[in-house]
C-alpha cells in the first residue's frame, strides 16, 4: 500500500487543506471533507496530526467513513480505528468491504479488536450495537476524591464523564450511577456509594428507539447497558441517540414518500442505487393505479350517458386520498411515540368514523355549493338534473373521506401486527388504495341517486 497520496483532483492542494484544518473546528472539518472523494479525504488525514484524524472519523456526520479509512494506509488505518470511540469504530469496520475488513481487523491490537468484534456481535439497531465501552466506572468503596483523581486520569480515553457508574467491588455488577455534577458537590472523604443513585438501565437488545424514548423520559446524558447478571456491558450516550433519531426519521419521511430508505446524502447517491430504491414502489403504485382504470371501465356505461360525473372524479380521488394520508400520518406517529398501541385499534377506529363523517360533510357542502354557484353564475351548465348531481357529489365526498380516514388509520395497525414498519403505510400507498375504492364508492352513489334520471 502506498504510504503517499497524489490527489485525483489536480486543482486540489492537500497540503494546504491539511494545514487549514489543522487548526479548524472538527465540525467544519468533516463539512469540508464531506465535498471532497473518499481518496482526497484521505489524502489530507494523513497530513493531520493522528488525534485530530481520529475526531473527524469519529464523527457521524463523516459522509464517507468507512471509504476513506479504506483509503488510508494500512498502518496508519488501524491506528485510527484503535484511537476511536469504539462504537464508531465498530460502524465503520462493519461497513468495510472485503479483504479490507480483515485486513485492518487483524492490524488492531487484541483489545480493540476484541471490543469492536463484541459490538459487532449485536444486532443493528440494538442498544448493543450502538453502545460505546468507554465509560467511567468506579469500585463502591472508593470516595469521591479518589473518584475524581481517576476521572483526571482517564478523561481523555472516554466517550462521556458526565456520569459515573458504581460498581460492586467483588462482583463488578452495577450498584448505583452518579452524576459529575452530584460528584463534584460531595465531600472529599465521603464513599461514592453513598452518592450513588439507583440506576436506569437497558439491556443490548433494546431496540434504539426504545432506548431513545428512555434517555429522554429520564432526561439522561447516557444510559448504561447491562448483561443478565448486571454487569455494565457500555453506555449509549445522548448523542448516539440523536443520530439515532435522525437517521430513524430520514428513513420514516423517504417511506413516506413512497420509496426504499437510503443511507447516504441525496447527492450522493448513485443513478443505479436511485432507480432501485425508487423504482420497485413506483411500479407497485403504478399496478395499483391499473385498478383504477379497471374500476372506471367497470362503469364505462354509466360515464357514457352521464358524462357530467367525469368532471369530479379528480376531486374524489384527491379528497380520499388526502384524508387517509392525514389519518396514517397521524397514526404512525402515534404508534411510534407509544400514544397508542395494537389493542387500541377499534378506539382509533370509533374515532376515525365520526371524524371522517363530518370532514366529508364539510367538503360535501363546499361541493354543493361549488356546482349551485357555477349553475347559476352561468359558468357551467350541468344539465337538468344538476341539483342531483350536487348531491351526489356531496354524499360521495362524505362516503370517500370516511373510508380514506378509516382505511387509513388502520393500515398502520395492519402493517405493525403483520411485522412490517407501518412507516410502509406511505401516502402514495393510502392513496392509491383509497382512488380505487372512491371510485367504487362514487359510482355506487351515483347509481343510487341518479337512477331513473341520467343513469
Amino acid at each position: 500500500m502506498m504510504d503517499t497520496y497524489t490527489a485525483t483532483d489536480g486543482d486540489l492542494d492537500v497540503f494546504a487543506l491539511a494545514s487549514r484544518l489543522s487548526d479548524g473546528h472538527v465540525a467544519d472539518n468533516v463539512e469540508i471533507l464531506n465535498q471532497l472523494a473518499p481518496r482526497d479525504a484521505a489524502a489530507v488525514l494523513v497530513l493531520l496530526p493522528v488525534d485530530i484524524s481520529v475526531e473527524i472519523l469519529d464523527k457521524p456526520e463523516l459522509n464517507f467513513g468507512p471509504e476513506i479509512v479504506e483509503a488510508l494506509p494500512r498502518q496508519t488505518a488501524t491506528l485510527m480505528l484503535a484511537g476511536m470511540s469504539a462504537d464508531m469504530a465498530a460502524d465503520i469496520v462493519q461497513r468495510l468491504e472485503e479483504p479490507a475488513r480483515t485486513e485492518l481487523m487483524q492490524g488492531l491490537d487484541a483489545a480493540t479488536r476484541t471490543t469492536i468484534e463484541g459490538l459487532l456481535a449485536y444486532p443493528e439497531n440494538t442498544a448493543g450495537a450502538m453502545m460505546t465501552t468507554e465509560f467511567v466506572s468506579v469500585p463502591a468503596t472508593w470516595t469521591v476524591e479518589r473518584t475524581l483523581q481517576h476521572i483526571r486520569q482517564v478523561e481523555r480515553t472516554r466517550e462521556t464523564v458526565y456520569a459515573i457508574y458504581v460498581l460492586d467491588a467483588f462482583t463488578r455488577r452495577l450498584v448505583g450511577a452518579v452524576s459529575l455534577r452530584r460528584l463534584i458537590a460531595g465531600e472529599p472523604l465521603v464513599r461514592i456509594a453513598d452518592l450513588a443513585r439507583s440506576p436506569i438501565t437497558t439491556s443490548p437488545l433494546t431496540d434504539r428507539e426504545e432506548v431513545a424514548r428512555l434517555i429522554s423520559r429520564h432526561d439522561m446524558l447516557a444510559v448504561p447497558v447491562i448483561d443478565k447478571a448486571g454487569h455494565v456491558l457500555g453506555i449509549v450516550t445522548v448523542d448516539d441517540i440523536i443520530d439515532a433519531i435522525i437517521e430513524e426519521n430520514t428513513e420514516d419521511v423517504q417511506k413516506f414518500g413512497g420509496m426504499q430508505a437510503t443511507d447516504e446524502p441525496y447527492l450522493q447517491v448513485g443513478l443505479a442505487a436511485m432507480i432501485r430504491k425508487r423504482g420497485g414502489w413506483l411500479a407497485v403504485l403504478f399496478l395499483g393505479e391499473m385498478l383504477t382504470a379497471s374500476a372506471m371501465q367497470h362503469f364505462e356505461g354509466e360515464l357514457e350517458k352521464a358524462i357530467v360525473l367525469t368532471l369530479f372524479i379528480p376531486l374524489i380521488m384527491s379528497s380520499g386520498g388526502n384524508s387517509g394520508s392525514q389519518a396514517t400520518s397521524l397514526l404512525i406517529r402515534a404508534l411510534a411515540l407509544r400514544e397508542v398501541k395494537l389493542g387500541d385499534w377499534w378506539r382509533v377506529a370509533f374515532r376515525e368514523l365520526p371524524t371522517g363523517l363530518i370532514l366529508g360533510a364539510m367538503l360535501g357542502v363546499i361541493g354543493i355549493v361549488r356546482v349551485v354557484a357555477w349553475q347559476k353564475l352561468g359558468i357551467y351548465d350541468y344539465g337538468e338534473h344538476w341539483i342531483l348531481v350536487g348531491l351526489t357529489v356531496a354524499a360521495a365526498l362524505i362516503g370517500v373521506v370516511t373510508f380514506g380516514s378509516v382505511a387509513g388509520s388502520m393500515l398502520p395497525f395492519i402493517l405493525q401486527r403483520a411485522g412490517f414498519d407501518p412507516a410502509s403505510a406511505s401516502a402514495p400507498f393510502v392513496a392509491t388504495l383509497v382512488d380505487v375504492t372512491g371510485l367504487m364508492i362514487y359510482f355506487s352513489v351515483a347509481l343510487l341517486i341518479l337512477r331513473g334520471t341520467l343513469l
